[in-house]
């Protein structure tokens, strides 16, 4: 299942980067709303939510193929993804491990230690992670913004106090 997901992030992916290129070419031509900032800042955060998820997905289908070539076929054994590595470390290999929270797979050797199959995850997970923190400081901001806007409004201007 997280293959087919993985493949629906993959083709999501450039769907993404055009839209997060075009939409900020909007905001700086002329006619645009008065509240652009704030509907920018709450755009941005869904585009980080959005990029989270689709790197997430291609995560946890990476990690789905690899785990299913391993266990699948003649040349199954050791794991395919695992046979990328010095050939010292490749004769000592017993196993894998495949964990999907966080998504990595790892090749498990004669004496217990593990080494990752593919250091994609590590950087797969770090960006997953980096959408997430800069959604939420998106949304910090939009929230911010949007309560400096309604106390700006709610102030009575200096022309209309009596004086």
């Amino acid at each position: 299942m997280f293959v087919l997901l993985g493949l629906v992030a993959l083709f999501a992916a450039p769907v993404w980067v055009i839209t997060a290129v075009v939409k900020p070419l909007f905001v700086v031509l002329p006619g645009r709303r008065p509240d652009w900032g704030v509907r920018l800042l709450r755009w941005g955060s869904g585009m980080a939510v959005a990029a989270a998820a689709i790197l997430l997905a291609m995560a946890l289908g990476a990690v789905e193929l690899s785990d299913h070539e391993s266990r699948s076929g003649a040349d199954s054994s050791p794991a395919p993804a695992c046979r990328d590595a010095a050939p010292h470390l490749v004769e000592r290999l017993v196993g894998h491990r495949a964990s999907y929270l966080p998504p990595a797979f790892d090749c498990v050797l004669e004496d217990g230690t593990t080494y990752p199959a593919s250091e994609s995850y590590v950087w797969l997970n770090g960006l997953v992670v980096t959408c997430a923190v800069v959604s939420v400081l998106l949304a910090v901001g939009a929230g911010y913004a949007t309560d400096r806007q309604t106390a700006r409004r709610m102030r009575v201007p200096d022309s209309e106090t009596p004086g």
